[in-house]
């Protein structure tokens, strides 16, 4: 059959095909094992080669933090610290600047960074291959690198995670997490987060600290030279920072400016004019003046903030031209009145009564040869200042200014007090012993009323250093800093309100997130606001007609005390208005003696140079309870008195009489 012949096959047409697929299968076995062995083997040594080399390339690389990390990480420890006009002051360690963003910023200033790191930033994802290939032509023309090819996303991500290191894994690395960041962040925020973290010289990181450290400018003010010139330091910040006004430092400007001719980004002629144009750059200023507020400020921070961040931006309540005005202060009164009678060191506080904000702090007259904040850290005794305290107390148990007690020899507990150069008056008021200061009246005063009263007002007014209930601290024989003793008076100043001085007033990080914010919380009353009056009273008659008169200025009311420490080791005056409460401590850091210093002297003249300052421009207001020296006592008053110091002389005359 027809189907049958077409499907069977001969026997020898059947031999054939199995002796030509023989022929043709017979190479195959024979090789086959081998090649395939060769293939595999060779496949298996590629596979492994590869893995190594990729696991020596991208072993323990790291890996990618969310977006907020990335403004935050790798950050060094620094401080700017500014005013309350949001002007900076200081520095300290690394200057981040503050946080800003390339749409904000004008497009000369994006552009010449652009124009000078990576010109197809807009193009690339991560890596850019012709640049790469250009630059190892131009290489190898030379002989040597004369060109990078590293765009602005593997720059950043140099300085964000990686070794500055030149090597083949480094390279691998950051072009790889190159790669990675163009796919977590747009371009935007790649240009944003470049621009304020790359690296730019003089501790300056990031676009906007450098534009306050090399132009005292905020960087929307930049010009097109002053642009170029910033974008020329990344390639060698620490180098080309230092030579910001050589030569060298201008060549690299004219190749940004002409690398953004190129870019399209600006004209020739803008060019031409941006080259033109003379640069002025600022010459670093130092901040000893204020480094002893600053340095308290730091101190203030581990009490604000639990965990505070590397970097921060600090606002602090100084008024600078007042902060320059107490140093000078300060340094004037010392050198000229302090020269001959051997007082070497002074601190300073001013207060805004109002708000408690410190206005000014001198912790000493150099910064730079003691860090000691005599100010917040010294402990001295205030002498005749202390007696605030005991007046005070008197007033809260019944006493009252025109309380009349006699100035004469006493003898407490075995202590003997003596007035300040060895006279006795007989009857005088408590206004009139304040006034003149006189030790054996404040000494039995608070004997009188109980010393523990003395000190636990003292303690409630703001003093924190230990106080023990002696006799003799009615005298000031404990030793207190100068910012508890304006603490206390603070209180006075507020009309018997607490004073809760402050020195910082905001904290950030650089980003701009608000980590702190000083309160406003409402002040206790902890003293009776007729009694402060009261206290007004009397402490304006040391400075109308007792020992603070040196202190008066400008036709204010000022009420003040002077302190004066055993044997002239320690000069204070403490004082205030209505606006402001401040105080001057002058003495050795050695406690040796100086030459008969008193309170009123040296220390109420340097407090009323620096007060001067501070109510500059403002009206002179009355202070509650203030009143003329003619004022101070009643008819009535006066009669009594005069009744008591004529009993005196009688007596005295008698003891004269029969031989004492």
């Amino acid at each position: 059959m027809e189907l049958g012949a077409a499907t069977d096959a001969s026997p020898l047409e059947a031999d054939d095909t199995s002796m030509a697929t023989h022929a043709v299968s017979s190479p195959l076995m024979k090789w086959g094992p081998p090649i395939f062995k060769i293939v595999g083997t060779a496949a298996a040594v590629g596979l492994i080669t590869f893995g190594l080399l990729w696991n020596s390339l991208f072993a323990q690389m790291p890996a990618l933090p969310d977006r907020e990390t990335l403004w935050t990480m790798n950050r060094e420890p620094a401080v700017e610290f500014i005013d309350t006009q949001g002007k900076t002051i200081a520095v300290r360690g690394f200057r981040y600047g503050r946080a800003v963003s390339a749409k904000t910023l004008p497009p000369h200033v994006t552009n010449a960074f652009i124009a000078a790191e990576d010109k197809r930033f807009r193009e690339h994802t991560g890596v850019d291959m012709s640049a790469i290939i250009r630059a190892m032509l131009a290489n190898a023309r030379a002989g040597r690198t004369v060109e990078g090819a590293s765009t602005i996303t593997q720059q950043l991500v140099k300085n964000l995670f990686l070794t500055p290191d030149q090597t083949i894994k480094r390279k691998a690395q950051e072009a790889r997490l190159a790669g990675d960041l163009e796919r977590l962040l747009s371009k935007d925020d790649i240009l944003d987060l470049y621009l304020n973290r790359i690296y730019l010289g003089a501790g300056a990181w990031g676009v906007d600290a450098a534009a306050h450290t090399f132009f005292n400018k905020a960087p929307t003010d930049l010009t097109i030279a002053e642009a170029a010139m910033l974008a020329s330091f990344p390639k060698a910040p620490s180098r080309l920072a230092q030579q910001a006004q050589s030569a060298k430092a201008k060549e690299r400007q004219a190749y940004v400016l002409d690398q953004m001719v190129e870019a399209g980004f600006i004209t020739k002629a803008a060019r031409d004019e941006a080259a033109a144009q003379q640069l002025v750059f600022v010459t670093p200023k130092s901040d000893a003046f204020t480094s002893h507020a600053l340095d308290y400020a730091v101190e203030r921070v581990a009490d604000l903030l639990p965990n505070p961040p590397p970097d921060m931006v600090i606002k602090l309540s100084l008024d600078m031209k007042l902060q320059q005005a107490a140093q000078k202060a300060v340094e004037s009164g010392i050198a000229t009145m302090g020269r001959d009678r051997r007082a070497s060191e002074g601190a300073a506080i001013v207060v805004d009564n109002a708000t408690g904000a410190i206005r000014a702090m001198v912790g000493g007259r150099d910064y730079k040869k003691s860090k000691f904040n005599r100010a917040t850290q010294a402990r001295r005794q205030p002498g005749s200042a202390f007696k605030m305290f005991v007046f005070a107390a008197a007033l809260e148990d019944g006493l009252t200014p025109g309380t009349v007690r006699f100035d004469m020899p006493v003898t407490i507990q075995n202590w003997r007090p003596r007035n300040y150069g060895g006279e006795y008056r007989g009857a005088v008021t408590l206004s009139e012993a304040l006034a003149e200061s006189l030790n054996t009246v404040a000494a039995q005063v608070g004997y009188e009323i109980g010393i523990p009263k003395v000190t636990a007002l003292a303690h409630e007014f703001g003093i924190t250093s230990d106080l023990h209930n002696f006799p003799s601290i009615t005298l000031g024989s404990d030793e207190v800093t100068l910012y508890e003793m304006v603490t206390a008076f603070g209180v006075l100043a507020k009309g018997g309100l607490k004073m809760s001085p402050y020195i910082i007033e905001e904290i950030r990080n650089s980003k701009g997130d608000l980590l702190y914010s000083n309160p406003v919380a409402q002040s206790p009353r902890i003293y009776p606001e007729e009694f402060a009056a009261q206290m007004n009273g009397m402490l304006s008659r040391v400075v109308v007609n007792g020992t603070g008169g040196a202190a008066r200025f400008g036709g204010w009311d000022i009420a003040g005390k002077t302190g004066t420490s055993q044997e002239w080791r320690d000069a204070w005056f403490l004082g205030y208005t209505t606006r402001f409460v401040g105080g001057i401590w002058v003495g050795n850091d050695d406690d040796t003696p100086m030459a008969r210093i008193t309170g009123g002297e040296m220390s109420a003249r340097i407090w009323a140079n620096m007060m001067q300052v501070a109510h500059a421009g403002i009206t002179p207001e009355p202070l509650p309870g203030a009143k003329k020296a003619e004022e101070y006592l009643s008819n009535e008053d006066m009669d009594r008195l005069n009744f008591y110091r004529r009993l005196s002389s009688a007596f005295a005359a008698v003891e004269a009489r029969d031989g004492g």
